[in-house]
């Protein structure tokens, strides 16, 4: 039996890609979110995550595409995506950034547990690890960036997804149930690689986010990898890609940008500063696609 999925945010940059690759593996996916997504084996239910009875009714509804369906009852529940969020700062104003982010998600999680929803997937940032969104450009206590490092951002948005996390790991204590966090990085689309070579001729334009970057469809795949990897309880996997978004060698980018940051362990040739080992040993993480698929690393603008 295919399994059923909510998924939260469905319609956004990154969601409708995630959306798309879990359709195809066969799952049946029901879109929360504020604005319709446009797939025609998904029907997207408007919901406003930051009220609560709005939530507990969208986790028992119908999955069904069409209200003449021959059933409308609603399904098990296997898994709830979440992926609906303030995506950055600078959109809403910071507290309300922060609002809809923690409120949102302790709405999720919680309906998820009192409804008896096993398994819950939230999305998270790399931006937990200080860099991206700090006033001012600062070196990270080391590279590469793992799990275990002691995230310390002084933004609204990076802040509400360390609360996430925290929401998840709460929850997860008291149900037994599996939460995985996923540390998202730089999101990008397949028509996205049209701008890799003006990354190369400005190698510091991406210094904030560390060059990491995470096909969508890969993301899809770390997706899939978390609703079928059971029983590791509360878990927080980052999602990047193998590499960095650059044609230079790492150890040219950390010479050049950051001569002072401690490099834990040996780094691979071009290897990312935004790690995804724990993904690749815990869930099986296969990258499909790396930049040099799709972009000529001579490439320049």
């Amino acid at each position: 039996m295919a399994k059923n999925i909510v998924f939260t945010g469905g319609s956004g940059k990154a969601g409708k890609h995630v959306v798309a690759y879990l359709v195809e593996q066969g799952y049946n996916v029901l879109n929360l979110d504020m604005k319709p997504l446009d797939h025609p084996k998904v029907r997207t239910l408007i919901t406003d995550i930051t009220d609560s009875g709005q939530v507990f009714n969208a986790l028992t509804s119908t999955l069904e595409k069409h209200e003449f369906a021959p059933s409308l009852r609603a399904p098990k529940i296997d898994a709830v995506v979440h992926f609906a969020a303030i995506p950055r700062i600078m959109i809403t104003p910071d507290n309300e950034t922060f609002r809809i982010n923690t409120m949102g998600t302790y709405n999720i999680v919680e309906a998820a547990e009192k409804l008896g929803i096993r398994k819950t997937i939230i999305a998270s940032s790399e931006t937990t690890y200080g860099l991206v969104f700090s006033n001012e450009p600062r070196d990270p206590a080391y590279f590469p960036f793992d799990e275990d490092y002691p995230v310390n951002p002084m933004d609204s948005y990076a802040l509400s997804k360390i609360c996430n996390e925290r929401t998840g790991h709460a929850f997860a204590q008291r149900s037994g149930a599996d939460i995985y966090a996923i540390r998202i990085g730089n999101v990008i689309e397949p028509h996205e690689y049209a701008n890799f070579p003006g990354f190369f001729a400005d190698p510091g334009f991406r210094k904030r986010i560390t060059w990491s970057y995470i096909d969508a469809r890969d993301l899809g795949q770390i997706v899939d990898l978390c609703i079928k990897k059971d029983g590791l309880g509360f878990q927080i996997f980052n999602a990047g890609q193998n590499d960095c978004s650059s044609d230079l060698p790492t150890a040219d980018l950390l010479k050049r940008f950051y001569p002072n940051v401690p490099v834990h362990g040996q780094l691979g040739e071009y290897e990312a500063l935004f790690s995804n080992k724990k993904a690749r040993e815990m869930l099986g993480f296969v990258e499909h696609h790396n930049w040099r698929k799709y972009v000529s690393s001579t490439a320049k603008v």
